[in-house]
C-alpha cells in the first residue's frame, strides 16, 4: 500500500473519533452544605450540566443525563444541599450549561407562613440567572428543575434527577444532628401502581440504588433523626424494620408543619406522597442489622444496574444483596460499649406454631402459594382460601416460636412486619442478624425457626420478603393479632379485614381481595354491640388505598384506636367520618358500634378514585 494512502483517507474521512471523557456523577450524601456563608449571606453558584450517572456503583453501567452541580465542583445526584439557619439571605445563581435544553427552575424562593409556590424561572442554554431570597420557616424543602416542562410528578427519564434539598435550621440553635435522604426515580412510565409493567426503573436514595445505598451505623440508645424528601414521580410507603419511628413534621416544596405532643404519630410505615417531605425520629433499642425501605415491591425488586426489568427467572439470587434493588438502606446497630447484645435469649418454654409454605390444592397456576398454620403437634390446617394465610393470634409478652417449613419449589422468607423482635428473625435473608450470624433464605424443602416475644398488643402482618410482588400476591401474607393479658380473642366481635392483591393480573388492575376474596361474604353485626375492626393493607400495587364506611351513600362514624399496632393517645381516639387513607404495609384499628338496623358497606377506593371492592355488614337486632 502506498505510504500516502492513509493520509488520503484522513483527508476524505476526517480524523478518527477520539472518545469523549464524560464526567461521572458523585452521589450526594447531603452531609455537606453547598456555597459559602459569610455573615448572614449564603452564596451558592449552581449549574446544570450533563454527566454520567452510575446508580448501581462505579463498576456498573451508567447513563448520561442533566444534573446539578456547584460551579467548579463535581456533578451531584441529588443536587447540592442548600442548608443554613432561618433568616439567612441566599444569593444564588444557576448557569445552564446544557447545550440544547431550556431549564425551568423551581423552589429557589422564600418559605414563610402562608407562602405560595413561586412560578418557575426560565433559563436558556448558556444563560445564568440570579436568585435572591431569605431562608424563612424552618423545615425540609427542595428545589428542582425540568427540561421538558413537566410537573415534578411526571419527570421520568431525561430530567428526573434535577432535584436538591433545602434545609432551614432554627435560628439561634446548633443545627440538628440529622441525615437528609432524597428519593428520586428514573423510569419509562409514571404511576406507582403500574403492575409488573415498567421495563426500566431506577429508584435511588441520595443518588444510589440498593445494594449500593449508604450503610447506616448507630448504637443502641442513639437518637436518630432523618429528613426524607420525595423528589420522584411515585408515592412511597416508607417502612422501618424492627422499630417504630415518630413523625415530627410533614411538608412539601412550599410548607413544612411541625407536630408536637399527641400529634406526633408513631408508625412503622408512613406514606410519602408526590413531592412530600417528612421529619422522623427513632431510637434503636436492639442491636443487629435492620432495613428502611419503600413497601412497594416494584421499588425494591431485583433489577439490572440501570433498572432494566429482569424476566421472572432472570436472576438466581433471593437474598437481600442479589434479590433486591432500589429504595432500601441497611442499618447496623451496635450494642452499647461494654454491653452484651440485646438479642432475645430464647426462654425454653414457648408457644410453638408450624407455618407451612406449599401450593394450594387444586390450583395449578404458576407460582401459586399459600400459608397453612398448625400449633404444637397438630398438623397445619388446610382450610386456607389460597390467597391469605390464617391469622396468628398470640398474647402480649408470650414467647412464640414459628417454624416456617418450605414445601414449595420457591425460596422464601417471612417478615414479621411491625413486631419488635431480634434482628436474626426479622426475615430478610442475607441481611437480618449480625455480621457473625446472618439469617438464611428458606430454600425449598428447608425450614427456619423464628422466635419473638411481642412487647405490645395490636395488629401486625406477616408476609414473604422474597420476590414480594409475586409471592405476596400468590398468598404468602397474613395478619398477626396480639391480645392483652387476660383478654380473650372473640372472632365474633374482633374482626380482622385484610386487603391484598389478586394473583390474576387483570383482576389486579381493577380490584383488591378482601380477606382473600373478590366477593367476600357479608358479615353479621348486632345493634349496640361494639366491634373492633382491624384493617390491614398488604397489597403490592395499592399504596394509595382509601377505606370508608357508609350506610347507602352516607358516611358512618367510627373511632380509630390504633395504628401499626400502637395504641393512639386518648386525645386522638375520636369518631370520624369519611375516607381513611390506608397505605400498603400499614394497619389501623377502629371501634364500631352500630346504632340502627340495615346494611353498612366497607368501601375500598383506589388513589384514582374508582372502587376496588366492598365488604357488606348486615346489622341485625
Amino acid at each position: 500500500m502506498p505510504r500516502w494512502l492513509p493520509f488520503l483517507a484522513f483527508a476524505v474521512l476526517g480524523a478518527p473519533a477520539i472518545p469523549r471523557a464524560v464526567e461521572r456523577v458523585s452521589p450526594n450524601d447531603n452531609r455537606v452544605a453547598a456555597g459559602t456563608l459569610r455573615g448572614n449571606v449564603l452564596t451558592v453558584q449552581l449549574e446544570a450540566r450533563r454527566a454520567e450517572w452510575h446508580p448501581a456503583g462505579d463498576d456498573a453501567p451508567g447513563a448520561e443525563l442533566p444534573v446539578f452541580a456547584e460551579v467548579g465542583k463535581p456533578a451531584q445526584i441529588p443536587g447540592p444541599l442548600i442548608r443554613a439557619a432561618a433568616g439567612t439571605r441566599v444569593a444564588a445563581s444557576v448557569h445552564n450549561v446544557l447545550p440544547n435544553d431550556t431549564l425551568l427552575v423551581h423552589g429557589l424562593y422564600t418559605r414563610a407562613p402562608g407562602a405560595q409556590e413561586t412560578p418557575p424561572v426560565q433559563i436558556l442554554p448558556g444563560e445564568t440567572r440570579e436568585f435572591t431570597f431569605t431562608l424563612g420557616a424552618p423545615g425540609s424543602y427542595y428545589y428542582w428543575a425540568t427540561t421538558t416542562r413537566r410537573p415534578l410528578r411526571y419527570r421520568m427519564h431525561e430530567d428526573a434527577q434535577l432535584t436538591g434539598a433545602i434545609v432551614i435550621d432554627s435560628a439561634g440553635r446548633a443545627p440538628a444532628r440529622d441525615r437528609v435522604f432524597v428519593i428520586t426515580i428514573w423510569a419509562d412510565t409514571t404511576g406507582a401502581a403500574v403492575p409488573r409493567g415498567r421495563k426500566r426503573l431506577v429508584a435511588a436514595i441520595n443518588g444510589l440504588t440498593w445494594p449500593k445505598t449508604e450503610r447506616l451505623a448507630y448504637t443502641v440508645g442513639d437518637t436518630v433523626r432523618w429528613r426524607v424528601i420525595n423528589g420522584s414521580i411515585d408515592i412511597h410507603p416508607m417502612h422501618l424494620h424492627g422499630f417504630y419511628y415518630r413523625i415530627d413534621g410533614r411538608g412539601n416544596e412550599v410548607v413544612d408543619s411541625t407536630f408536637t405532643g399527641d400529634d406526633r404519630t408513631r408508625a412503622v410505615t408512613e406514606l410519602l406522597g408526590f413531592g412530600e417531605t417528612m421529619r422522623i425520629t427513632w431510637i434503636p433499642e436492639r442491636d443487629g442489622n435492620w432495613a428502611f425501605h419503600c413497601h412497594i415491591p416494584d421499588h425494591i425488586e431485583a433489577r439490572g444496574p440501570l433498572g432494566e426489568l429482569l424476566s421472572r427467572h432472570g436472576h438466581t439470587g433471593h437474598d437481600a444483596i442479589s434479590g433486591m434493588s432500589g429504595l432500601m438502606m441497611a442499618i447496623r446497630v451496635a450494642p452499647r460499649p461494654g454491653q452484651a447484645s440485646t438479642a432475645d435469649r430464647a426462654p425454653t418454654a414457648r408457644r410453638r406454631f408450624r407455618l407451612v409454605v406449599d401450593p394450594p390444592p387444586n390450583d395449578t397456576s404458576v407460582g401459586a402459594l399459600r400459608f397453612a398454620l398448625g400449633e404444637g403437634d397438630q398438623p397445619p390446617s388446610l382450610d386456607s382460601v389460597g390467597h391469605l394465610g390464617p391469622t396468628i393470634i398470640v398474647g402480649l409478652g408470650e414467647p412464640v416460636s414459628v417454624n416456617v417449613v418450605n414445601r414449595s419449589t420457591h425460596a422464601t422468607t417471612v417478615h414479621w412486619h411491625g413486631i419488635e423482635l431480634e434482628s436474626y428473625f426479622d426475615g430478610i435473608g442475607g441481611l437480618s442478624g449480625t455480621m457473625q450470624k446472618l439469617a438464611p433464605v428458606i430454600a425449598p424443602n428447608d425450614s427456619f425457626e423464628a422466635r419473638f416475644t411481642p412487647p405490645r398488643a395490636g395488629t401486625f402482618i406477616y408476609h414473604s420478603h422474597v420476590d414480594e410482588e409475586r409471592q405476596q400476591a400468590a398468598g404468602l401474607i397474613g395478619a398477626i393479632v396480639v391480645v392483652p393479658p387476660g383478654a380473650r380473642y372473640d372472632p365474633k366481635t374482633d374482626l380482622t379485614i385484610v386487603f391484598s392483591t389478586p394473583g390474576d393480573s387483570m383482576q389486579e388492575l381493577r380490584a383488591v381481595l378482601i380477606n382473600g376474596r373478590i366477593d367476600p361474604p357479608p358479615v353479621e353485626l348486632h345493634v349496640g354491640t361494639t366491634y373492633r375492626l382491624r384493617l390491614v393493607n398488604i397489597t403490592t400495587t395499592r399504596p394509595g388505598l382509601k377505606v370508608s364506611l357508609r350506610r347507602d351513600t352516607v358516611a358512618v362514624a367510627w373511632r380509630q384506636i390504633a395504628r401499626d399496632g400502637a395504641d393512639l393517645p386518648a386525645s386522638r381516639r375520636v369518631e370520624r367520618l369519611g375516607i381513611v387513607p390506608l397505605t400498603t404495609g400499614q394497619t389501623m384499628d377502629f371501634e364500631l358500634t352500630p346504632r340502627a338496623l340495615g346494611d353498612l358497606t366497607l368501601n375500598t377506593v383506589a388513589n384514582a378514585g374508582f372502587s376496588l371492592g366492598t365488604l357488606k355488614f348486615r346489622v341485625v337486632p
